[in-house]
């Protein structure tokens, strides 16, 4: 038999079980144990290891996230304020069992929404991570920075044209979009944001979003008068996108105390 050709990018060409070529020799049971006792070729271990990292690479996930998993996922900080625990631990259940389940038992994506600093992006990022692990494609995408850079592209000197750009964010089997609304409405921003959501709601792909403008607040305590009303996503996206929100994603709340601050404070490290 002609040994298959080594493919650095699908086998680890160190490995000693393949010597980089990702196929290995395995011998079938004997026929004590219902075998031939033959030789026979299958895929090494090594590729699959391979092919998570350069989904993990093509995934973008910021240097800041990358270390974000489920097992570091704090959920009993609040001892003083044992809902926010409570807040968090059944986030962090939604999210895993999502990760779980995907693309089974899942018709639908998560919209984690809640303050700044309350973990939301740290949860995206472990589910994130977790669909890796299983070999899906997905992508990690800055709503400020996506924005931005969709601007940029309008110089007549930019190398990179706006399809472009959009190109990896319409079509990623499961997209994270982090801080949605972080960029005050315009009717650019509307429509951008629009037409996002709508071609990634006709071709049914999966979305991870997270976003600290809420849906409603709670009134001003009695005999308080708020100094202004915070803007809901409603505001900061349009009714007619947070609608179709409504259909693509699951509400998951994350409601706690900004995390980062307290960590600071503390000189803790999460």
């Amino acid at each position: 038999m002609v040994s298959p050709e080594k493919n650095p990018r699908t086998a680890t060409q160190t490995c000693p079980l393949c010597d980089g070529t990702g196929w290995k020799s395995v011998e079938e049971g004997g026929p004590a144990s219902g075998g031939t006792g033959e030789r026979r070729v299958v895929r090494c271990s090594c590729v699959a290891e391979v092919q998570r990292t350069h989904l993990l690479q093509a995934a973008s996930i910021p240097p800041q996230y990358q270390h974000c998993d489920f097992d570091n996922f704090a959920t009993n900080l609040y001892r003083e304020q044992p809902a926010y625990n409570q807040s968090l631990e059944q986030a962090r259940l939604v999210c895993q069992r999502f990760a779980e389940e995907f693309p089974v038992n899942v018709d639908c994506g998560l919209l984690l929404m809640g303050p700044a600093g309350a973990g939301k992006t740290h949860l995206a990022v472990a589910t994130l991570r977790r669909l890796l692990e299983k070999g899906l494609e997905c992508l990690f995408c800055d709503y400020q920075d996506l924005l931005k850079q969709i601007q940029a592209s309008y110089n007549p000197i930019a190398q990179t044209t706006e399809m472009q750009l959009l190109e990896p964010i319409l079509h990623a089997p499961v997209l994270l979009v982090d801080d949605l609304g972080s960029i005050k409405p315009s009717a650019w921003v509307l429509d951008t944001v629009g037409y996002v959501i709508n071609q990634r709601y006709s071709q049914r792909r999966a979305n991870l979003i997270t976003t600290n403008y809420l849906d409603s607040y709670p009134p001003a305590p009695t005999g308080r008068v708020r100094a202004d009303t915070p803007d809901t996503l409603a505001d900061r996206i349009g009714v007619r996108i947070r609608s179709r929100l409504y259909e693509m994603c699951r509400l998951v709340p994350v409601q706690a105390d900004d995390f980062r601050r307290r960590v600071k404070q503390a000189d803790y490290r999460f």
